[in-house]
């Protein structure tokens, strides 16, 4: 016999001991030495673990040992016919020689059953550590794909939120099943919003009304429609522009539809209209100015005469007349006889509008004025004039003729 380290953990036991007390590894027969670098390892590994050679031909200096402790073990035998074991008891050793040869008395009655226990409990802590690993490994995934869900559920959920497509929504709802019930609230709420705003954009659409279409956009100013719904009002406020055809309802359009899609139509066709159109106010004008002129004429106030005539103006025949030649007209119209003069204008104006640059008109008028002349010793006198005159685009009295007409 001869004390050795176990191979497995290291502890000092007999090469002879059935089980190394500390760890519980087999030792009898189960070990070998290698004859190279000494080192004592298991049988079950080919090679020596400490210089990586295998053992020659069998030769083991651990059974070489071994023999020899057999012939030792032999004689003292003969020598002593019986043992006496720790309690007393004397046991013969003829019938067990083939054990006493391999082992001692002490170790004869150390069975394996006495480090069982032991070699048990580790075991038992190995598995436990192993299964609260294995449970903690779990957890950790399971914790991180709890995670990884969740986060995945919350992107999907915003951006169904703000989708406008009731498809995603549904696929939201189709696909997370087991999210939060405010969120599932939430994105059905969102979805019948979405069904209430196609049914009133079918109802509007279906409808082909300006007024339809204006409550559908005031129900839902954000809907994805509007756009669409105010081209529509568009076409619809266009088409009863060209059906009226006047300057008022091409200005309403244009009011209306700053951005219009026939904004520069409009503009292009009231153009034409006032080219070819005397606005009330423009009649208006024209009638102030020549009202104006013959009241003067009549009060012989000298400076309104001229308020309204361009610096040169054709008068009566006369090119490039001036002011002073209106003043003096008027002065010869009242000679020494004449007490009182009375100018009146009969009739409605004729008036013709011309374009002579961009959207500047000068306006042709032609119209019948009365003339009362009473005079000193004389019956009152009556006249009739057609007068023709020319307005500029400043308002101010170009041409001016009158002709007498005999009744």
């Amino acid at each position: 016999m001869a004390i050795i380290k176990c191979p497995e953990c290291g502890h000092q036991t007999s090469d002879k001991a059935p089980v190394c007390p500390n760890c519980g590894v087999e030792i009898a027969g189960k070990i070998i030495k290698c004859p190279y670098c000494g080192e004592i390892y298991l049988i079950s590994e080919i090679v020596c673990p400490h210089c990586h050679k295998s053992p020659s031909n069998g030769n083991n200096p651990i059974e070489n040992d071994n023999q020899s402790l057999v012939e030792q073990n032999s004689t003292n035998v003969e020598r002593n016919s019986y043992l006496t074991s720790d309690n007393g008891i004397i046991v013969p050793t003829k019938d067990e020689s083939s054990n006493s040869l391999n082992t001692t008395p002490q170790e004869q009655y150390t069975t394996p059953n006495d480090n069982t226990p032991k070699a048990r409990k580790n075991n038992r802590t190995t598995l436990i550590v192993s299964l609260i690993i294995a449970v903690l490994a779990l957890g950790v995934c399971f914790y991180f794909y709890n995670r990884a869900q969740s986060e995945k559920e919350m992107e999907e959920y915003n951006f169904a939120l703000s989708s406008e497509d009731p498809t995603i929504l549904q696929e939201y709802l189709n696909n997370f099943k087991d999210a939060p019930q405010e969120h599932i609230d939430s994105i059905k709420a969102h979805l019948q919003r979405l069904e209430q705003l196609d049914q009133d954009w079918t109802n509007a659409i279906v409808s082909g009304s300006k007024s339809a279409l204006m409550d559908y956009l005031s129900k839902h100013p954000d809907s994805p429609h509007k756009q669409e719904a105010m081209d529509k009002i568009d076409s619809i406020d266009w088409a009863q522009c060209l059906k009226l055809n006047t300057s008022e309802a091409y200005q309403m359009y244009m009011a209306d539809h700053s951005d219009g899609n026939h904004y520069e139509e409009a503009q292009i066709a009231l153009k034409k209209i006032k080219a070819n159109t005397v606005s009330m106010e423009e009649r208006q004008a024209i009638s102030n100015l020549f009202h104006n002129f013959f009241v003067s004429i009549n009060e012989r106030d000298e400076v309104n005469l001229v308020s309204n005539i361009n610096d040169n103006i054709n008068f009566l025949g006369k090119q490039n007349a001036t002011k002073q030649d209106i003043i003096y007209f008027m002065n010869r119209l009242y000679k020494q006889d004449v007490q009182n003069m009375v100018w009146s204008i009969s009739g409605d104006y004729n008036i013709q509008k011309k374009e002579i640059g961009d959207e500047q008109y000068e306006y042709i008028v032609n119209f019948m004025a009365n003339q009362k002349v009473e005079k000193v010793d004389e019956p009152s006198a009556n006249y009739k004039y057609k007068i023709n005159a020319r307005i500029n685009p400043d308002g101010k009295m170009t041409e001016m003729s009158m002709t007498r007409i005999n009744e």
